[in-house]
């Protein structure tokens, strides 16, 4: 039987000038499976891209501008947990790393008994902060569908003389009879009204 580990696709992003084979080693030895290797943080974005890993994890001695600004876009472009050693612990250093998209920042090297640990509480926070992200974009998407609705709402109110029970039935009305979303036709009204003056 394949343990949870075994399952999860690394990729493992040497930022460093030391060898990088006893933390490769580790990862194997905990049952992950080492997909790729890059080394420094230039390869990085496109690595994720091609290989899709589940996990990505950089070995550094401290996290360098060139890794933060690549991890921030990875972050945007293809986000994925990022577990990073590092050799120091400067609170600047972790709070970079971590602003710019690390799930979790060791400082020191961990033998393969510890990486299971570490990996799943990266992947359990990631998870954590996609759902948060989610629920906020959704906030934020019916706070602008309400606003456009009241807007449109203010325009068939003054142009048709209707109450606001009235207009908002009436954009209720139209959503259905076209199959969408009445912010989607509060749009359109609003659009049309902005062509008409």
């Amino acid at each position: 039987m394949q343990s949870p580990a075994s399952m999860l696709r690394v990729l493992l992003v040497n930022d460093t000038a030391k060898p990088i084979g006893e933390l490769r080693d580790a990862l194997e030895h905990a049952g992950y499976a080492v997909i790729a290797e890059v080394d420094g943080a230039a390869a990085l974005l496109h690595a994720v891209e091609t290989q899709r890993p589940d996990v990505v994890i950089i070995d550094t001695e401290s996290p360098s501008r060139d890794t933060l600004e690549q991890l921030a876009v990875m972050g945007h472009a293809a986000p994925r947990p990022v577990v990073m050693f590092a050799d120091r612990s400067e609170p600047q250093a972790i709070r970079d790393a971590v602003g710019a998209g690390v799930t979790a920042y060791v400082v020191d090297h961990v033998g393969a008994d510890r990486l299971a640990p570490i990996i799943e509480v990266a992947l359990a926070r990631f998870e954590e902060e996609a759902r948060l992200k989610k629920r906020l974009a959704n906030a934020e998407q019916q706070l602008a569908d309400r606003k456009l609705i009241d807007r449109a709402k203010g325009v068939l109110m003054d142009k048709r003389g209707l109450s606001e029970a009235e207009a908002y039935a009436t954009l209720r009305e139209q959503a259905m009879k076209q199959g969408s979303r009445i912010a989607d036709v509060a749009r359109q009204l609003i659009a049309m009204a902005e062509l008409l003056g």
